[in-house]
């Protein structure tokens, strides 16, 4: 039961109480939307810091804002109208990445395209499918996505590799460390030692400690920036279109448990904000929603977008339900995506300060999985699958020459450690019979 006056979606607070809230919204969700583009980017070889990779992450921010203006503002069918903020998720980042590195850029975001399409169709039937899809196995596809990103994120911290900005001899080096332990520090005393809006931003104010420090280390080259332009060229299909039937399966699935999580996050926001449970045409249009904003980026560049569910802690907080508030922050979002310098600047920041960040956000990740996984009763069967599901999707990962004789994207699917848990455990769980 809310305590709230605006508890009705439709319902706007006064401009002056509206814009902050709208500001809040971006800051919670800022640092995790635009990095998985830089990671996706790093994977494809782009040049850290270069025009291509500065793109990706202003797509990353333009289409986050336009795929929120699909969900807040609706079109048709398309769209709960609820305050969800769409953001580019870490679910892709695993299949994504794996896509980018070894089919290239151009096979990774027509997956997205396709994937998109798909997602968008689920609308009609999601309700249906959310059987396949139990805490058991949402949750350990989720821990899997975060234990397979963590090794990335100490990658990063100790300065990345000589591929990006720094020289392998200094990998691991005490400036790195300082540096990207001081974004954890801040982004850990901000989170548990404030409240408001500076508590829902620790992340993001934890990267600009780190990013302040790497400055006066020396460690900052704004070359990118003097030269980015001041207005983004939309480059429909950058990067051409190339149809790989294994990378849109893999895409694809990883959808499909994005979409149940858009349910959950859907109807969180009403239980939040409004004290009710959320409604089958509010759930349609939330996946109608993530579907078309997907496609749409994808065919300019951008990553797949989804539901962001740090943003419905927001709603819970504030009790404040207005889907313009969320309006708002769409619309600064796509004012960023419009400016290259401020991709720019994104693209500056060192690989350790985005380390410190992501050894965070990644973790959280996986915290976020063990949570659902505690919601399952933990009987032999459930177990097994947990077992099994885990040692054959982290195993493949740590040693993907055990299946390097299976060709193309489909060794990448297998290695992502994503794709497999996810196969395997909800293979387990429709085969193996209930304990008795």
């Amino acid at each position: 039961m809310t305590t709230s006056i605006y508890a009705d979606p439709n319902e706007t607070p006064p401009i002056v109480q509206a814009v902050p809230l709208g500001l809040q919204h971006v800051l919670a969700m800022f640092a995790s939307n635009v990095t998985p583009s830089i990671i996706v980017a790093g994977a494809a070889g782009l040049a850290f810091g270069g025009p291509e990779q500065i793109y990706l992450i202003q797509m990353a921010m333009l289409f986050a804002g336009v795929a929120t203006l699909f969900q807040t503002v609706g079109l048709g069918p398309v769209g709960a109208r609820l305050p969800i903020m769409q953001g580019t998720s870490f679910a892709f980042v695993g299949v994504l990445a794996g896509v980018a590195a070894t089919q290239g850029l151009s096979v990774a975001l027509s997956a997205c395209i396709i994937a998109g399409v798909i997602h968008f169709f689920l609308g009609a039937f999601i309700q249906y499918l959310r059987w396949l899809f139990p805490p058991l196995i949402t949750g350990l596809v989720i821990l899997a996505i975060g234990l397979y990103l963590i090794p990335v994120a100490i990658k990063y911290a100790a300065g990345g590799a000589a591929t990006f900005q720094m020289e392998a001899e200094s990998f691991g080096s005490l400036m790195h460390w300082s540096v990207a332990l001081s974004v954890v520090v801040v982004a850990l005393v901000l989170k548990f030692f404030t409240r408001g809006a500076v508590s829902n931003s620790a992340i993001l104010i934890g990267l600009i400690a780190g990013y302040l420090l790497a400055l006066t280390f020396g460690m900052v080259n704004f070359a990118p920036v003097a030269s980015a332009a001041w207005v983004t060229d939309l480059q429909p299909l950058p990067y051409g279109f190339e149809f790989n039937l294994g990378a849109v399966f893999a895409v694809t699935l990883v959808s499909i448990v994005s979409a149940i999580e858009t349910v959950g996050d859907t109807s969180a926001t009403t239980k939040a904000g409004a004290g009710r449970q959320a409604t089958d045409r509010e759930v349609a249009g939330a996946t109608y929603a993530d579907g078309l904003g997907t496609a749409v980026a994808g065919v300019f560049g951008g990553l797949p977008n989804t539901s962001f569910s740090q943003n419905v802690g927001i709603v819970g907080m504030t009790g404040i339900m207005s889907r313009h508030v969320v309006t708002i922050g769409a619309l600064v979002l796509i004012l960023c995506g419009l400016l290259p310098k401020i991709g720019a600047v994104i693209a500056s920041m060192p690989l350790p300060v985005l380390g410190g960040g992501v050894i965070v956000m990644f973790g959280m990740v996986a915290a976020a999985g063990l949570n659902m996984l505690s919601e399952v009763d933990m009987t032999r069967r459930n177990m097994v699958i947990i077992a099994v599901s885990l040692a054959a999707g982290l195993g493949l990962n740590l040693v993907p020459t055990a299946v390097q004789y299976i060709p193309g994207v489909w060794q990448t699917l297998m290695t992502s450690a994503v794709a497999p848990t996810a196969i395997v455990a909800i293979a387990l769980n429709l085969l193996l019979p209930e304990d008795i």
